[in-house]
């Protein structure tokens, strides 16, 4: 796999992201907050240090309080409103890219689900991922 093909945006190009080697981890979110973030019954992210991504354009910043009390920061597109990634761009050591924005989605390969207990019945799974109740330690 080559590593200079991690690369995404949002749905009309004006935010991009750019990483120069292969996420940390990949997995699938079923929080409370990631469903309603995706409209959907999960998130699927990605994860990377900062160092590693090069993120061009505009953002659109939302704020609201993460699982363990801290600050959790959704970064979309101000334009079109797609969701790309999450933590403060410039300030955070690692970002949570959402496989979502990927230009070639068949990189997206999960490995863990978090928030298994939040996770809809109507959410089915891949076989072999690693299910955490909530949010791993």
């Amino acid at each position: 796999m080559m590593t200079n093909s991690f690369k995404g945006g949002c749905l009309c190009g004006a935010l991009r992201w750019e990483a120069d080697r292969a996420p940390d981890y990949m997995g699938l979110c079923c929080c409370g907050d990631c469903r309603k973030a995706s409209g959907s019954g999960f998130i699927p992210f990605m994860g990377f240090p900062a160092s590693a991504l090069t993120i061009m354009g505009p953002t659109r910043q939302y704020r609201c309080q993460a699982f363990r009390g801290g600050v959790s920061t959704r970064n979309s597109c101000p334009t079109c409103g797609g969701l790309v990634f999450g933590g403060e761009h410039g300030l955070s050591d690692s970002h949570t890219i959402y496989a979502g924005s990927l230009d070639d989605p068949s990189l997206f390969e999960p490995t863990m689900l978090l928030f298994d207990r939040e996770r809809p019945a109507w959410v089915v799974p891949p076989e072999g991922l690693t299910r955490y109740p909530a949010m791993p330690e």
